[in-house]
């Protein structure tokens, strides 16, 4: 009898995987490797030479010695502060807009189209929003100028207000990302069984006491993924800030380097392209810092929203 000849499924599945592998290891591995690398090589002058040196002398120097002036953490806290009042606001109006249009008590009409209209900031590239509300808010921009009439700005513009700047871009962020939140909770809420909204409206429950007793607690998954990446995207913010205000904003930060919107990447990017502040090893250290501080915030989120077991752990 002749022996039936099968077929092996698991090389092909090898053979679809491997390029994916090859990318990741040529554009994300490589240059994190080569960038931790570099954080180690410290350039110093001595007169027109320049002596390079292996060890940790772009940390010591620059991030927690005077020579960094402290720029790094006073850019690590403008993100932070960018990142949490977009945030705030983003998920508050998420949360409220995606139990609206599932609700199944209210079944509002045209949920589709008010979809769209809010995703559609999303899809409009950061260029071209950083460009409009610059124009908006120049010094002879329309609201400017409008809140000039007003007595709120003075003859220079609003742009030469620290704080100002801060929201503006604050809000940019928050435009453009809350309808790509609003669209993954109303996911999740949509994959929650509906035989507990129908089992709590038979005991009586109204919307609020569902929303709160039931989406809430089960989208837990869902606000921990839309934390975590957030936070991610946060602290590596640069194209709105840095095209809102033309490559940097107008009023220093304790009077050093760091503007007022100035974000870690940002910075970075100055010491990696600017040719009289070229330096390629404390644009590394820079790197490394903030790669370390989304790994330890990362793992915070995750610990404080995951669920924990009966014992507590």
């Amino acid at each position: 009898m002749k022996k039936q000849k099968t077929v092996e499924h698991g090389k092909y599945g090898l053979i679809f995987v491997v390029p994916f592998f090859l990318v990741f290891a040529v554009f994300q591995l490589y240059p994190l490797l080569y960038t931790f690398y570099s954080s180690l090589i410290y350039e110093a002058k001595n007169g027109r030479n320049v002596i390079k040196e292996t060890g940790f002398g772009n940390f010591k120097n620059y991030v927690f010695g005077d020579m960094g002036g402290g720029e790094i953490w006073k850019a690590l806290a403008i993100t932070a502060v960018l990142w949490i009042l977009n945030f705030i606001p983003q998920i508050l109006l998420s949360l409220v807009l995606a139990a609206w249009f599932t609700d199944v008590k209210y079944k509002l009409k045209g949920t589709g189209i008010f979809k769209v209209i809010m995703y559609m900031p999303n899809i409009i590239t950061a260029a071209t929003i950083a460009v409009l509300f610059y124009s908006l808010f120049d010094v002879n921009g329309p609201l400017t100028q409008l809140m000039r009439s007003m007595g709120w700005v003075g003859k220079n513009g609003i742009l030469l207000s620290g704080w100002a700047s801060l929201i503006i871009v604050a809000f940019i962020q928050f435009w453009m990302w809350y309808g790509n939140t609003m669209i993954v909770l109303c996911a999740g809420i949509l994959g929650i069984n509906p035989a507990l909204y129908e089992a709590a409206m038979v005991d009586g429950a109204n919307s609020k006491q569902q929303f709160f007793k039931i989406t809430l607690p089960l989208l837990k998954p869902i606000l921990q993924y839309t934390l975590v990446t957030s936070a991610i995207g946060g602290l590596q913010m640069f194209d709105i800030p840095s095209l809102f205000n033309k490559g940097g904003p107008t009023v220093p930060v304790g009077g050093g380097q760091v503007n007022s919107t100035t974000t870690v990447m940002m910075l970075i990017k100055d010491y990696v392209t600017t040719g009289t502040k070229q330096n390629m090893g404390r644009a590394a250290a820079y790197s490394v810092v903030l790669f370390i501080v989304t790994m330890l915030v990362s793992l915070i989120f995750y610990k404080i929203t995951a669920d924990k077991n009966k014992d507590g752990r």
